[in-house]
């Protein structure tokens, strides 16, 4: 099968909320030779951009975005453990999201993928609140924090965010990693907002937390970052209110 033919297929079946067709396509790519992972990041994760592309242009409406996200968090529930299992790295990474489905959607399949390469992963998804997050992060001590599909109403929120967990340095040689949302088109955002890395789509992201330090973009501070938080942080209040 060619990948065009695939996405047109599959997102034709998807805006009509055909559950059973989605599934049929899925099955017969699976059947072509194509792994789980490569669904994700060739299918699944092309076709939720997509998707979120059209319900921000007014071209398909909120009840096809709904059943389209749902539909895809049930394809990918069932290609979780069809993934491939890289030998285990040493390496733990904690994921993140807004509230949105779209947004959970994207940080779940964020998640397998850095289990399928081999991380040991946590997904806390928008529920947990920041002191929650943070005394995880102490306890937990993960290599990288990843927070995903952030809006740009919500960047302001993020931003606060990050300049509390490095006031807080419970883990200083951990790094904080954005993906999707508003870093996606508002280039250099990751860099003033401080994070340490940025991807755009999930695949990247697995690409990049496994390169070397050395082979990371760097990010470049500007002169819009806010200066680092100086005294320890009051009470904040949970990630899916801090970032609206």
């Amino acid at each position: 099968m060619t990948k065009k033919y695939v996405l047109e297929r599959y997102l034709s079946k998807l805006l009509k909320g055909d559950r059973a067709g989605c599934r049929t396509v899925i099955e017969d790519v699976l059947k072509s030779g194509m792994p789980a992972n490569a669904v994700y990041m060739d299918v699944i994760w092309p076709i939720m951009i997509e998707v979120d592309r059209l319900y921000g242009q007014n071209i398909i409406d909120s009840a096809q975005e709904a059943f389209a996200t749902r539909i895809n968090r049930t394809i990918v529930d069932q290609l979780q453990n069809k993934l491939p299992r890289r030998a285990e790295r040493s390496q733990k990474i904690v994921v993140c999201s807004t509230s949105s489905e779209h947004g959970e959607l994207g940080a779940q399949m964020i998640t397998d993928l850095f289990e399928s390469d081999g991380w040991e992963a946590r997904f806390l998804g928008s529920s947990v609140n920041n002191d929650d997050t943070l005394a995880f992060v102490h306890s937990w001590r993960p290599d990288i924090l990843l927070l995903h599909g952030v809006t740009a109403k919500e960047t302001p929120g993020v931003r606060n965010l990050i300049d509390k967990i490095k006031a807080v340095n419970a883990y200083p040689d951990m790094k904080i990693m954005l993906s999707g949302g508003i870093f996606d088109r508002a280039e250099g955002l990751w860099e003033e907002v401080g994070a340490d890395m940025h991807a755009s789509t999930a695949a990247e992201a697995v690409k990049i937390a496994a390169a070397d330090e050395s082979e990371r973009p760097k990010p470049r501070r500007t002169i819009k970052r806010r200066k680092k938080v100086a005294s320890p942080p009051v009470e904040v209040e949970q990630l899916e209110t801090a970032v609206s």
